[in-house]
Order: C-alpha cells, then sequence, then structure tokens
C-alpha cells in the first residue's frame, strides 16, 4: 500500500499468540493497520462499536467458529476472512453460509494469506471512515471521523459501525428511496435471507439516536413494502 493516507484496519479474533503474531506480521508488513480484540469482547455488548476494514476470526471448532460467526456478521459489516484448521466441505460451507466472505485452511503461507486479504479489501473497495467528508444538512451533521450524528437535541450521538453505513448510505442520497435489497448490498455487503428483518431491525436502532420521537421519525422514512428514505429538511 502505497501513500501516506489513513491506513485500513484489520482486527484479528484469535486466543493463538503464535497464529495471532503471523497474521498480524502479513499485515503489518503490507502496511494495513492491525489490532487485537478477544472473542468474548466481539460478541459482547460492545461488539457492534467494532470498527474494521476486514475481521480476521481464527477458528478452532466449527460449532463454536459458527456461533462467532452468526454474532460478528449481525454486527459487523466489514469482510470476515475465517481461518480454520482442516475440514471437510460441508464444514466449510456452513461456515461461508454463516457469514464468512472468504476462508483460508491452515498452515497458508504469506503469499496466499495476503492475496486473500487485498482481494477482500479491493472487492469490498473499503475506504476508512476518517478520509470521507461530513455531511451537514443543518437540521442534522454526520461525523465520519468520529462517527456521530449531531441533530436538534441529540449531540454527537455515536453510531455502530452498521448505523453509520446505512445513515451515510440514505444521506447521501436524500430524498431518494432506497430499496431493501439495496440497503442489504451496501450496509451488508452481500445478500441475505432475512434482510428485511436485518434492515428493519437497523432502522429501529438507528432512529432511537436519531430522531426526538423515534415513533414520528422526521429523517428516516419508510416506504412500506418498497424500503427507506432520508429526509434533510426533518419534516
Amino acid at each position: 500500500m502505497g501513500g501516506g493516507g489513513a491506513k485500513l484496519r484489520v482486527t484479528i479474533v484469535c486466543e493463538d499468540s503464535d497464529l495471532s503474531d503471523y497474521f498480524s506480521y502479513v499485515a503489518r508488513r503490507a502496511g494495513y493497520d492491525v489490532r487485537y480484540q478477544p472473542a468474548q469482547q466481539l460478541l459482547g455488548p460492545d461488539g457492534s462499536n467494532t470498527s474494521t476494514d476486514l475481521l480476521i476470526l481464527h477458528i478452532t471448532s466449527l460449532q463454536a467458529g459458527l456461533k462467532l460467526l452468526g454474532g460478528a456478521r449481525s454486527m459487523i459489516s466489514a469482510p470476515i476472512l475465517a481461518m480454520l484448521p482442516s475440514m471437510d466441505q460441508d464444514a466449510q460451507a456452513a461456515v461461508l453460509n454463516a457469514g464468512a466472505d472468504s476462508l483460508l485452511q491452515l498452515p497458508v503461507g504469506p503469499k496466499l494469506c495476503l492475496a486473500t486479504i487485498q482481494a477482500l479489501l479491493r472487492r469490498t473497495r473499503t475506504l476508512p471512515t476518517s478520509v470521507l467528508p461530513k455531511l451537514d444538512f443543518g437540521s442534522i451533521l454526520l461525523n465520519p471521523g468520529t462517527r456521530t450524528v449531531t441533530s436538534e437535541g441529540r449531540d454527537g450521538i455515536r453510531l455502530t459501525q452498521l448505523e453509520f453505513r446505512l445513515l451515510y448510505l440514505l444521506m447521501t442520497h436524500p430524498g431518494q428511496v432506497m430499496p431493501t435489497e439495496v440497503i442489504v448490498d451496501r450496509v451488508w455487503g452481500y445478500g441475505e435471507s432475512g434482510g428485511k428483518d436485518l434492515v428493519r431491525g437497523l432502522v429501529s436502532r438507528l432512529r432511537g439516536k436519531v430522531e426526538l420521537d423515534a415513533s414520528r421519525p422526521r429523517f428516516l422514512h419508510t416506504i412500506p413494502a418498497v424500503g427507506y428514505f432520508f429526509d434533510p429538511e426533518g419534516q
């Protein structure tokens, strides 16, 4: 990676210190910013605040791995790379169906590991939020650098990554109805069964942070059976 801009962040969830150091070495050599996160923190109450451009999960057992993946996928929109021991094709398919965007079986060489990481980041065209411009409509301000939103009666409310991606999407298309399937693709990054329920729940949580009265929204409006739109005037 060249240039002096903000680095893309790679988060590693791995209980094996040797493997964790190996993943970190590969990512740091490529110029990525690396941090570690315990699995229990990822699934804990603060997990939805995980800010990352790529999540690497080391899976040691299928059952525990599927639970971890399911929890991570429901809260994190970034691509997920699963690192796992040798497993049969049914197990590998289950890992991908649970939310992993790609998987590698251990042991894996640094060239393949790095190429997979770069492919995932390139495919999603991820940009660090710190380089995105502020969106200011007077009655509502979204600050990507701090991932906070300020609206009438609400000052600097911190958003989760998914909440931010949804609000940024809607605010960059003011007055335009965004179909639910488009929101799923843009926010989560892949087609997901049950997408309508995911979007409905995310919109509800976001309204709780943006609207003074979530039951009578001014900014985030629903078009039944179609999608959602952002009203910059807050009418």
